[in-house]
């Protein structure tokens, strides 16, 4: 299979990315647009829309060039969190502006550039090798900002359909917390969400005899999940941490016991616990209150470790060598869709500096986006030799 030389530069395949201003979800015209890129550099591109009733179609892509293992694939997303405040920003948001030899955007950080670096990383490697042993693909989904429904879950239902199998996986998520070769992520926490409700009995403030108010009961539930830490983390986990991010009574009046009250909380949790078996801890806890409650879950993620195996020591390597710096392996952070693609393959993260990643005036440094094409050209020298 013959490459086809089209000299792509990373800043500005970044900054064309940027200018597409695909808000999740993304419709598809960024993926039309890179498919039309890796399609001369002997890729064969599944664009694939899904839908849900009552959720809003995502396109996603799935390219691969070879067809014999391994395969190793790079995982992004081309969607982007809304700009929020925009009168905050010093330059359009998507007009992908270099100042002081930093690139401004949405989606500068999280992840465009790293999708552009990729991308650079395989033209340069095809044009420098005689051989490419295994395929290279990449899985880019316009749904990793938004609920996560209609996006890499369904292309991993896809390929498994198709006996597409991929041996080696990197996300090119923001990882380095500060400068390029800080960080790569070789796990995640899983992350659940509760949703806890009391009932009482609305009446009168003055008459409480003869009404129930729910809130003291939430007050004691809560209590009860707070009294003491999940664990004490691991080697290569911090804690869990159990978070009350909201309680809400939705009265109005000052005279009025409610009638209900409602709270919801997140947990960040390691390789400590199952979902099954944190909630389990977490409804013995709640139990001590001795007073009703309801309670409904979402676990958004699992906790996952990707064991020391050739894709981390390819990154790792690949880090040490153009930063001069060794990369710490972590497990922090929120989640990302390595979350799903864990199921198929081993997995890690690696991308750009992340410090204004959904932030007004995201930026990441010119220099660090040619890094980082350098480091993705190593690995995939690495990983196909």
């Amino acid at each position: 299979m013959t490459s086809h030389r089209i000299a792509l530069d990373p800043v500005a395949l970044s900054r064309t990315l940027i200018r597409f201003e695909s808000v999740t979800p993304d419709q598809g015209d960024t993926l039309d647009y890179l498919s039309s890129l890796l399609e001369p550099m002997g890729f064969t591109c599944h664009k694939m829309i899904f839908e849900e009733e009552g959720t809003e179609p995502v396109a996603n892509l799935y390219a691969r060039r070879g067809t014999t293992a391994p395969n190793f694939c790079f995982a992004g997303h081309t969607d982007v969190v809304p700009v929020g405040a925009q009168g905050l920003w010093s330059t359009d948001p998507f007009a992908a502006e270099i100042k002081d030899g930093q690139l401004y955007g949405r989606g500068a950080s999280d992840m465009k550039s790293a999708i552009a670096a990729f991308v650079s990383a395989v033209e340069r490697t095809l044009e420098s090798a005689d051989q490419i042993n295994g395929s290279i693909s990449l899985l880019i989904t316009g749904d990793e900002e938004g609920p996560a429904i209609n996006g890499t879950t369904k292309v991993l239902d896809w390929m498994r359909e198709h006996g597409e199998k991929i041996d080696y996986c990197l996300v090119g998520e923001p990882t380095n917390p500060h400068k390029m070769g800080d960080m790569i992520k070789i796990g995640r926490r899983g992350s659940m969400h509760g949703y806890v409700t009391c009932t009482g009995t609305q009446g009168h403030v003055a008459y409480p005899h003869m009404a129930h108010n729910p809130i003291p009961d939430l007050v004691k539930v809560l209590a009860e999940l707070n009294k003491e830490p999940l664990d004490e983390g691991n080697e290569h986990f911090q804690p869990s941490n159990l978070e009350i991010v909201d309680m809400h009574v939705g009265n109005e009046s000052h005279n009025i016991i409610p009638a209900e009250a409602k709270a919801r909380f997140n947990i960040r949790f390691n390789n400590e616990f199952s979902p099954e078996s944190l909630q389990q801890e977490l409804i013995n806890r709640m139990n001590r209150a001795d007073t009703p409650y309801e309670i409904h879950w979402w676990v958004s993620g699992d906790s996952f470790l990707t064991p020391v195996c050739a894709l981390s020591n390819a990154v790792s390597n690949a880090v040490e060598a153009q930063t001069g710096r060794k990369p710490e392996l972590s497990t922090t952070g929120g989640t990302s869709d390595a979350r799903f693609i864990k199921n198929m393959c081993p997995v890690v993260e690696f991308g750009l500096v992340g410090a204004t990643m959904h932030k007004v005036d995201e930026h990441v440094a010119i220099s660090d986006i040619e890094t980082l094409t350098n480091i993705y050209q190593d690995i995939i020298k690495d990983l196909t030799r």
